[in-house]
């Protein structure tokens, strides 16, 4: 039997951060809101329905991405073919940088995710539609 080391999701999280985009919440917000970026949210239904939505992103269940993203894939959104670089968010980061790292895995290059992701998007006051008007 072959012998390997196991790695911790912080391994993978910190090596993912080193081959993918990380934009700042800042400019992320600002890229959004000039209708430059498609937002994509990772989180569970369950974070959206008690933690609120970003207007204008696109929920895709982070089990659901590769199946979702891809155009030759049964399960394909349409709204995922995009020119606008998909810049995908969870509650933290963490989710969102190893769903970065597929996509990039996958061949997509234009594609980023949220430093914080929703947290921090949330803490700079940035607009979101609160979970009651969800």
């Amino acid at each position: 039997m072959k012998e390997f080391a196991l790695k911790t999701v912080k391994q993978l999280v910190d090596q993912a951060l080193t081959e993918i985009e990380t934009l700042p919440v800042e400019l992320a917000q600002k890229l959004a809101a000039q209708g430059e970026i498609q937002l994509v949210d990772l989180r569970d239904i369950r974070e959206l329905k008690r933690e609120g939505k970003i207007g204008g992103a696109v929920h895709v269940p982070r089990g659901m991405l590769e199946f979702w993203i891809d155009p030759e894939s049964p399960y394909h959104k349409p709204e995922l073919a995009t020119d606008k670089k998909l810049v995908f968010f969870c509650a933290a980061g963490w989710r969102s940088a190893l769903a970065t790292k597929t996509a990039r895995d996958m061949g997509f290059e234009n594609v980023a995710h949220i430093d914080g992701g929703f947290g921090a998007w949330r803490d700079v006051k940035a607009p979101i539609i609160s979970p009651e008007s969800s």
